[in-house]
């Protein structure tokens, strides 16, 4: 069972949080300040954070901060949760080492979506580290998808910012299409990879975008 860490100072935000994740099956650990979230994702190493910017004492960013300085917790996923509008507090965020955000209220699907996208990037980078220590995919260009796979341009650029851990709304932004025809572009990656879902497509792609060995 995956593990969730809300990190929360609102206790209604927190306790709404909590009980729709249980609901779909994943395990909870709560805290209503930036210091006790920060011990507990140091002592329970959880799947996912999900954590409030503006919070007294420790906010967000400084949990994030000290979380990315400790080799233990680094790769831990981290979605912020943040006001709407607070643009900058996102930016910050996002230099710090975040993965994601969700504006406040969530949206339930959002937050899932968001979820599942970091657990499937995590599974994949896993995975893919596995075949050498030295994992240092290039996100600089999709050629190499392109070239490799036999994917269309805009498929590959799919393709890119899916292995990034991008949402199929995030990815719709980026490259101004509807999400309906990322999702299109999705199915067919999928179907020329020969995978089911995201995790195996983002596992080939950052296998080829590292170069790592038995790739081409």
């Amino acid at each position: 069972m995956k593990r969730i860490l809300i990190i929360e100072d609102q206790a209604p935000m927190r306790r709404n949080l909590a009980q729709l994740l249980e609901l779909e099956g994943y395990a909870v650990l709560s805290a209503d300040n930036g210091l006790t979230g920060l011990d507990l994702a140091r002592k329970e190493r959880p799947d996912v954070i999900l954590c409030d910017v503006m919070m007294p004492g420790l906010d967000g960013h400084g949990v994030i901060r000290a979380l990315r300085e400790d080799t233990a917790t680094t790769q831990i996923p981290f979605i912020f949760l943040t006001a709407r509008g607070d643009r900058t507090d996102v930016r910050t965020g996002m230099n710090f080492g975040a993965d994601d955000y969700l504006t406040k209220p969530v949206v339930r699907d959002d937050l899932l979506a968001a979820i599942e996208t970091r657990l499937a990037r995590a599974a994949a980078v896993q995975a893919a580290s596995s075949h050498g220590g030295n994992f240092k995919p290039d996100f600089s260009s999709a050629v190499p998808l392109e070239s490799v796979l036999g994917l269309t341009p805009r498929e590959a650029e799919v393709l890119l910012w899916t292995a990034q851990g991008k949402s199929n709304a995030d990815i719709a932004t980026i490259l101004g299409m509807s999400e309906k025809t990322v999702k299109q572009h999705l199915g067919s990656v999928f179907q020329k990879l020969g995978v089911e879902g995201r995790t195996a497509a983002t596992l080939r792609a950052l296998e080829i975008l590292a170069n790592l060995p038995g790739t081409h």
